[in-house]
């Protein structure tokens, strides 16, 4: 039952048939996520096709089991066998196996490749904008990418700025030039109780910050990395942004085990020094906040890989810490007004709670929570062949947002804005904006 990416069993054919049929006959049996996601309609179906008998799949149904899993992790939550249970049941990281099983196996598809370069062609786009932009709704040039590299041509894309964030942070003067931890507010290990007491309180939070912020805010909304400095140091925290580059997600979703692992070395090797200062890496993207929490121990097996991740928090469960420490500043210069919030699948599978519904609320805001997948998930809803299920899984939650009438619609996942977008008309915003807004903050 090994997830152990560095196992030599991990890529074993036999071994991965056997406990793929382990597993989803496990699952069979329960069926608590029937309903969660295609991957599940596909495996019951195809079982009660063979008499219940999960030994009748054959290759293709697995080929097609895995390729409809779009990684939104959220069945991990909700199952009730995962570790440390002795079944061990972990879908996501199983499907994993197998798309890494299959590219050693056949190779990376095109497709796969184009999407998981994210540096490459963000660095490219940039550049070249705005001829990129107008290059990614030229029609005959979508019709051409959609033949080459599977992205569907009526899938509206994220337009690149010329500035990225990175080249923007370089020139910037922080507020706080070489701000250290006050020693009182570096991490310290929390005190073991006594005998008898209650646990003892967690640290708090520190006064400096590693910002990793995520390639779609470096290239495609600099603004929102820009809100993230303007809000921190609006709470007297100052920033600090390492080396970074993309998380590897996008490779890990294409099965590129080496290029994921390289990815996360990379990032451990330069957020490894802030978190031995003491300071926490705080993500304003959720997915990449749960690569680097949940993946980067897998992928590395290191010491210093588990050590970033448990010092690794999203923006708004950062924000959310100084708020229970009495140390946000609620004071704003004019409430957010009515908010329909999108709660990302990468959040929820965290486990940390509703974060940003939360410090919205804090000041003033009027907070509906949207609890609907949009469907997007990594690279998945960019592919042709995914283009019209993706809608079908977010059609809840677009016609949530269409009842709820906002003033402003937020999300914390920049792909799931994109779905909202194309499926209401409406302009998501990240709510890290909505709140420097509040703030009268300029960016």
């Amino acid at each position: 039952m090994t997830y152990d990416m560095r196992s030599p069993d991990y890529l074993d054919e036999a071994k991965l048939t056997k406990e793929l049929e382990r597993v989803f006959d496990l699952c069979h049996g329960c069926r608590l996520c029937h309903d969660l996601c295609p991957s599940f309609g596909t495996v019951f179906k195809r079982i009660d096709e063979e008499n219940g008998e999960v030994t009748g799949l054959k290759p293709a149904d697995w080929k097609q089991i895995t390729d409809e899993c779009y990684q939104c992790k959220l069945c991990f939550p909700k199952c009730p066998y995962t570790p440390p249970h002795e079944w061990a049941i972990d879908v996501p990281r199983l499907l994993l196996r197998d798309k890494a099983a299959r590219v050693k196996r056949e190779g990376m598809t095109l497709q796969d490749q184009a999407l998981g370069h994210t540096d490459l062609i963000g660095t490219l786009a940039s550049k070249t904008a705005p001829v990129s932009n107008w290059a990614l709704k030229n029609p005959l040039n979508r019709a051409l990418m959609e033949a080459t590299v599977g992205i569907h041509r009526l899938r509206q894309l994220p337009t690149y700025a010329r500035e990225t964030f990175a080249q923007w942070w370089q020139k910037r003067v922080p507020s706080h030039p070489g701000q250290q931890p006050a020693p009182h507010l570096a991490m310290q290990p929390a005190s073991p109780p006594a005998s008898g007491d209650a646990p003892a309180a967690p640290a708090p939070m520190p006064s400096s910050v590693a910002l990793f912020y995520t390639c779609p805010v470096n290239y495609n909304q600099p603004e929102v990395g820009k809100a993230a400095v303007a809000v921190l140091e609006k709470n007297g925290i100052a920033v600090e942004c390492p080396t970074q580059r993309c998380c590897g997600m996008p490779y890990l979703d294409g099965g590129d085990l080496a290029n994921a692992r390289k990815a996360a070395a990379d990032n451990v090797a330069s957020l490894l020094p802030a978190v031995e200062r003491g300071l926490k890496v705080v993500v304003p993207g959720p997915t990449c906040s749960y690569m680097i929490k949940q993946e980067y121990g897998e992928l590395l097996q290191t010491d210093d890989a588990r050590k970033v991740a448990a010092n690794t928090m999203d923006l708004f469960e950062y924000l959310a810490a100084l708020n229970r420490e009495g140390r946000f500043d609620k004071a704003v210069a004019q409430a957010p007004g009515k908010v329909a919030y999108h709660v990302p699948c990468h959040l929820k599978a965290q486990n940390i709670g509703f974060k940003s519904r939360d410090v919205l609320r804090a000041v003033g805001a009027e907070v509906t929570v949207v609890d609907k997948c949009c469907g997007v998930d990594g690279t998945w809803g960019l592919k042709k062949q995914y283009y019209e299920e993706s809608f079908k899984i977010a059609e809840p939650a677009l016609d949530a947002f269409k009842r709820a009438q906002p003033a402003t619609v937020v999300t914390d996942c920049p792909l799931a804005a994109i779905q909202i977008a194309q499926g209401t008309g409406l302009k998501p915003r990240h709510p890290i904006e909505v709140l420097a807004d509040a703030y009268g903050e300029t960016t």
